[in-house]
């Protein structure tokens, strides 16, 4: 270690080695002054931190000496003091700045640093990040996405992929509107650089990026339904829907369905469903039963939520599978075995939407009438016998339904009477989550004796309007003002996620257990597959190890 006076010596010639610079007017000449400054890097703590100011301050002006002077520089990242080393990484950016060949490097580079432990490292680094950002932002993104991409590279750090994607998400993508200029050109470079990205993410991964994408102007609100092609096509193919489906394969469930609840409002759009669809009707309907207890109503809630945006020839494809399982979860008679109302409103939300687009389809399935000209009315057929069974079963859950009310209503009562005693905030969030239950329960209901009572005429007239609101997402309130929100899908604050499961046993009579109905109803179920784990496709949707679940 130098002596004061050694250290004072250092520091007075790399000051001088640093003003015959600044005097030089061919700088170029000046080989032993730059010499000397990157030799002091192998010195006291002072010199070193200054030669980190000089280094890349005439680095510019020595091609010759480039290597020799990053490896000095980059030594000095290394250094154990942390002012050596903070001044060293604010140094980084001015390397680019008249020699951008070294971007890539340099940002290469700093993407390790985001790992930094120390405040005032990492924060140096994040600012030497965009200041080379702001320099070339198309190059420093490729260089910075490199980190994601190399997921099979067993030399790459999983802590630094992590902080990359990090720093993308709370630095890169708040500032877009800033960053990628021009707009079209680096919106598209961007969206390659994510697409890139998506071989290997987790779900809350995936999630990240399909929000920043929905927020990009090349997919804004106002663009056709055929520029949404490309995010569907992203979605379908994290979904999986080229595979072979595995009932046991959890992991691709939770994907898939979790992808669907994703894709949603695309269709709203007007981007198609229809491979969503086919592999639903054809892979998953066929061992609904099989599936896990807590995926069905997902899946259910999903396939209720696109079905008013389905074509009419989707319709017609998929409403034998939704009127067989109408069937399993309508019985004709009273049998003691459990009603799922939510699984009914579902299914019968699902029904009436698609029997909208394709009235006809359900003459061989239900025995209706309905007389569309074609021959795909099969009018000839008899078919009053499904038309006799169709009906005894919507008679069967619509009494069931009305008892159920009763429950729910006689349950409300009772708490309302808890709430007027309760006495600590605990019960009173407690009693006030079981009401939220209730109404939700009292609105799944209501919604089943809306969609079953046009059900029984020979020639119904199909809902294919909004007029049901479905149970989990709130009606638009007319009176509420323009700069709050009106719309949307805010869910019940029952469950950790908002769903419900909202199931009865077929009692005899009215009467009995109201609270444990009441508490039954709407137990959670985690909404979309968003509380899903497991892992698949290598690192899978729970990362790399990581442990991480779906969203």
């Amino acid at each position: 270690m130098a002596d004061a006076s050694e250290e004072a010596n250092q520091i007075e010639k790399l000051y001088e080695f640093g003003e015959r610079l600044n005097e030089a007017k061919d700088k170029s000449q000046s080989v032993k002054d730059y010499e000397g400054i990157i030799d002091a890097t192998k010195t006291s703590l002072k010199a070193k931190q200054l030669a980190a100011q000089l280094i890349p301050r005439f680095f510019k002006f020595f091609p010759n000496l480039s290597s020799r002077a990053l490896n000095a520089h980059f030594d000095l990242i290394e250094e154990e003091d942390l002012a050596v080393r903070v001044q060293a990484i604010r140094g980084l950016p001015l390397f680019c700045k008249d020699t951008k060949e070294y971007i890539s490097k340099i940002v290469d580079i700093l993407g390790q640093l985001l790992t930094a432990e120390e405040f005032v490292e990492r924060d140096a680094v994040h600012k030497a990040l965009m200041s080379v950002m702001r320099q070339d932002v198309k190059e420093s993104l490729t260089a910075l996405f490199k980190h994601i991409w190399n997921v099979e590279d067993p030399s790459q750090d999983d802590t630094i992929r992590d902080k990359v994607l990090c720093f993308i998400r709370d630095k890169v993508f708040p500032l877009k509107a800033e960053l990628l200029r021009p707009q079209e050109e680096m919106e598209r470079h961007i969206t390659d650089l994510i697409k890139k990205s998506l071989g290997d993410v987790t779900g809350a991964e995936f999630r990240m990026f399909m929000d920043f994408l929905k927020g990009l102007n090349i997919f804004g609100e106002k663009v056709p339904p055929e520029r949404l092609k490309e995010l569907i096509g992203i979605i379908e193919g994290q979904a999986d829907l080229d595979a072979q489906f595995d009932v046991l394969d959890a992991d691709h469930i939770d994907r898939l369905i979790s992808c669907l609840f994703m894709a949603i409002p695309f269709f709203v759009r007007g981007a198609s469903g229809s491979k969503f669809l086919n592999y639903i009707n054809k892979h998953i309907l066929p061992v609904f039963d099989k599936l896990p207890e807590e995926r069905k109503l997902d899946l259910l809630k999903g396939l209720a939520e696109i079905s008013p945006y389905t074509t009419p020839q989707d319709s017609r494809q998929i409403l034998p599978s939704i009127v067989q399982l109408l069937k399993r979860y309508m019985p004709a008679r009273k049998t003691g075995e459990e009603t799922n109302f939510t699984y009914v409103e579902c299914l019968l939300f699902s029904f009436h939407h698609l029997a909208h687009k394709a009235p006809n389809a359900t003459n061989s399935l239900c025995g209706y009438k309905i007389v569309t000209g074609q021959p795909s009315d099969r009018l000839g057929e008899d078919f009053s016998e499904y038309y006799k069974e169709f009906t005894e079963r919507l008679s069967s859950v619509e009494d069931l339904t009305k008892a159920t009310m009763k429950k729910l209503t006689q349950g409300m009562a009772e708490h309302n009477k808890a709430m007027a005693a309760a006495k600590t905030d605990e019960e009173k969030d407690n009693i006030k989550t079981q009401k939220q239950n209730t109404t939700t329960g009292l609105r799944t209901c209501n919604n089943i004796l809306s969609m079953t009572k046009p059900l029984h005429s020979k020639t119904p007239a199909f809902i294919g309007d909004k007029s049901v609101n479905l149970s989990w997402k709130e009606a638009v309130k007319p009176s509420v003002p323009s700069n709050a929100t009106a719309t949307g899908v805010k869910r019940p604050a029952n469950a950790a996620n908002g769903s419900n499961n909202f199931a009865t046993k077929k009692g005899r009579g009215t009467g009995g257990m109201p609270n444990q109905l009441v508490n039954r109803a709407l137990e959670g179920i985690s909404y979309g597959g968003r509380g899903g784990g497991g892992r698949g496709r290598g690192r899978g949707w729970g990362g790399r190890g990581r442990g991480r679940g779906y969203w």
